[in-house]
């Protein structure tokens, strides 16, 4: 055995969960009938679930945002703007998505890295993207909704809401929150059908390398959502 395992092996609840902090191990016990043992069984089972969707939801948002950033990149061409269509000559885009835009300059800035278009759309978080879809850019949409040739339909609608709750779930996930009390199935369905709406292959390529199904089903408990 390796010095790793045998170090694992010789900790208990009783000498790991003091460090995880009482607010944050209280549900835990709770799902778990006050058992600490099963309290930390669970919470290093939450912790395989958050990586293994964590994993198909970096693929999701790089996806989201190379499609909608070429989307308005083609609408600013057509237009027949000057510069980037991140320095909203138009004036399309409301504040909040300005302080993003700016803050991923300075992002690259300070990592010496050039404010080209490629570095800040890698700065952008989640959230600008999510945003772009949400019912105040109305006007974009028919423009955005290109990106999505396999969607059901060409109601904005159709991607914003997915899009919304990966979003939220994501955050979760980004802070450390408990996540074996979410609809973890459904929300791995929102990725997967986003990424079949962009493109097929995508969805089988993300699935493939999934395994999102195989920590689900080693789950220590019976949770409250399929």
């Amino acid at each position: 055995m390796s010095s790793d395992h045998n170090a694992t092996s010789r900790a208990t609840a009783a000498t790991v969960l003091p460090f995880l902090g009482k607010p944050r191990t209280r549900g835990y016990l709770e799902a778990c009938g006050g058992d600490p043992d099963a309290a930390l069984r669970l919470y290093r089972w939450n912790t395989q679930a958050s990586g293994a969707l964590w994993e198909s939801l970096s693929h999701l948002e790089v996806v989201l945002r190379n499609v909608l950033a070429a989307r308005l990149a083609a609408r600013h061409l057509a237009a027949q703007r000057r510069g980037s269509w991140l320095d909203d000559p138009a004036a399309e885009l409301d504040r909040r998505a300005h302080r993003d835009i700016k803050a991923a300059r300075t992002r690259a800035r300070a990592k010496g890295k050039p404010t080209s278009d490629a570095q800040v759309l890698a700065e952008l978080p989640f959230g600008f993207w999510r945003f772009l879809l949400a019912k105040r850019y109305t006007a974009l949409w028919p423009d955005l909704v290109s990106g999505f040739p396999n969607a059901p339909d060409r109601a904005r609608t159709t991607i914003e809401q997915p899009v919304s709750r990966l979003h939220h779930f994501r955050n979760r996930v980004a802070h450390h929150e408990r996540v074996w009390n979410q609809p973890l199935k459904d929300r791995y369905g929102d990725l997967v059908f986003l990424l079949g709406c962009v493109n097929e292959d995508l969805a089988e390529w993300v699935a493939a390398g999934c395994r999102v199904d195989t920590v689900l089903d080693a789950c220590p408990i019976e949770r409250p959502h399929p």
